[in-house]
């Protein structure tokens, strides 16, 4: 059983490693928004990857994107409200590595996009990838980051099921 202080110093590097996503985020939003104008893309990979400045007032997906502007407010809520919880969670789970790895990089992601709705009213996007000329949704880091998160929490699921099968 890992002691309290061994909790702590783990919850600590999983809050640090959450502020670190979240303002590697925000700088490369900077970046973006500094370089491009609404709309611009640069390719970076013929054929496949480009850079491109897009705003999304939406969730995934630009879902709710076309409503009059309460999205915004209710996904911050969503956003802020999962943060917590999430803090809640890592504080309890800290020594469950992929579980803690998990929840991390869906708060840092989470906490990216809540800070550019609550200073813009939308969420700036710019990596664009595409296939025979079909676009995927243009993304940033924070949704690369919650996606990750995603993704090894579903891992870490199926691993938990293993092992108690075992």
């Amino acid at each position: 059983m890992p002691s309290n202080r061994s909790k702590n110093s783990l919850f600590v590097i999983w809050i640090v490693t959450a502020a670190v996503i979240l303002l590697a985020d925000q700088y490369t939003k900077i970046l973006i928004t500094g370089s491009f104008q609404l709309g611009e893309s640069k390719p970076v990979i013929q054929g496949l990857f480009n850079l491109v400045r897009a705003h999304n007032t939406g969730a995934a997906f630009s879902f709710l994107a076309s409503e009059a502007g309460w999205q915004r407010w209710l996904f911050t809520a969503i956003g802020v409200i999962a943060a917590a919880f999430i803090f809640t969670m890592l504080r309890s789970h800290s020594t469950q590595k992929l579980f803690a790895f998990a929840l991390t990089f869906i708060l840092g992601g989470a906490l990216g996009n809540v800070v550019d709705r609550i200073l813009y009213g939308y969420v700036v996007d710019f990596l664009d990838f595409y296939w025979a000329g079909v676009h995927f949704p243009a993304f940033n880091l924070a949704d690369s980051a919650i996606t990750l998160g995603a993704i090894c929490l579903f891992l870490d699921e199926l691993l938990r099921v293993k092992k108690a099968k075992s």
